[in-house]
């Protein structure tokens, strides 16, 4: 049983390597006996996130989306133990005694990547970043060191949502292809910008503003993670990711309205090091 899972999890990281590859450097910074159950944590996320690239249609994105929810109620379509992250995910789960919930609502919150309707508010994003990017990184901070894992919990909610909106800033030239709006639209109408105007880019000005406002809204969750504290050593690996958060937002306020057009994705090398540096200091 512990060769399968360990097969299991060694494919989990494989996948990882391809659908990101941020965080299977993350994995591979963290301590060797936690890699395989943060490989399947990883993985299953970045599955459930790159549904839109992988289907053209809203339905066969839900479809994805509730075959994995179906699994972690228990209720697998076909032979769940066949699909090697899906079993990762499941040795994961038990063996780290996770919250089913937390993962279920994951992936409830990524059916708003399947449609095109705009994102209503702050509180909206902030919400959406909980579910996702935020428990992201209190998962793995409860695989990493349980006991240790609760005082983090506020630095873990603030550091998603910097780091969703950093990920939306990078995303932005996909999004605006798409017809995607990620960005909320009651900071949007306090820029002069509407949600058409985005995606047409018919507004250089406007948009501008609106960056500058998405990345001030970014400066002030990260900064929020980082007097929250809390963060024992043994959980840094958890937040790794986030260190890459402030050079993207300090390379999208120099870009302005280019965002819209232009990829920020620093070089690997560089988000290497940044990590690496985290691990050793803290994200922040």
């Amino acid at each position: 049983m512990t060769d399968k899972k360990e097969a299991n999890y060694a494919h989990c990281l494989a996948a990882l390597r391809d659908t990101d590859r941020d965080r299977y450097l993350a994995c591979l910074l963290a301590p060797e006996e936690k890699r395989g159950a943060l490989a399947a944590l990883y993985a299953f996320y970045a599955e459930i996130a790159r549904v839109r690239d992988v289907v053209r249609e809203a339905l066969p994105g839900e479809i994805r989306l509730q075959w994995w929810r179906d699994l972690l109620e228990g209720k697998p379509d076909g032979d769940a133990a066949a699909n090697p992250l899906a079993a990762g995910l499941l040795a994961c789960i038990a063996e780290h005694r996770l919250p089913v919930a937390v993962l279920t609502d994951m992936i409830e919150a990524r059916i708003f990547d399947l449609y095109n309707d705009p994102m209503e508010s702050r509180p909206a994003l902030e919400g959406y970043a909980g579910e996702t990017a935020s428990a992201l990184i209190q998962l793995a901070s409860l695989v990493l060191d349980p006991q240790k894992a609760p005082q983090s919990a506020v630095a873990a909610g603030h550091a998603g949502v910097a780091q969703t909106v950093a990920g939306s800033l990078l995303m932005l030239p996909i999004h605006r292809r798409r017809g995607q709006v990620y960005l909320p639209a009651d900071l949007l109408a306090a820029t002069g910008l509407s949600p058409e105007a985005l995606i047409d880019g018919s507004d250089s000005q406007a948009a501008a503003r609106a960056v500058e406002a998405f990345v001030g809204l970014g400066r002030e969750h990260l900064a929020k993670a980082r007097t929250a504290g809390g963060i024992a050593p043994e959980n840094r690996a958890a937040f790794l990711t986030v260190a890459l958060v402030r050079p993207i937002l300090d390379a999208a306020e120099r870009a302005g309205a280019a965002v819209l057009d232009r990829p920020l994705q620093p070089a690997q090398w560089r988000r290497q090091w940044w990590m690496w540096r985290a691990l050793r200091r803290g994200p922040f």
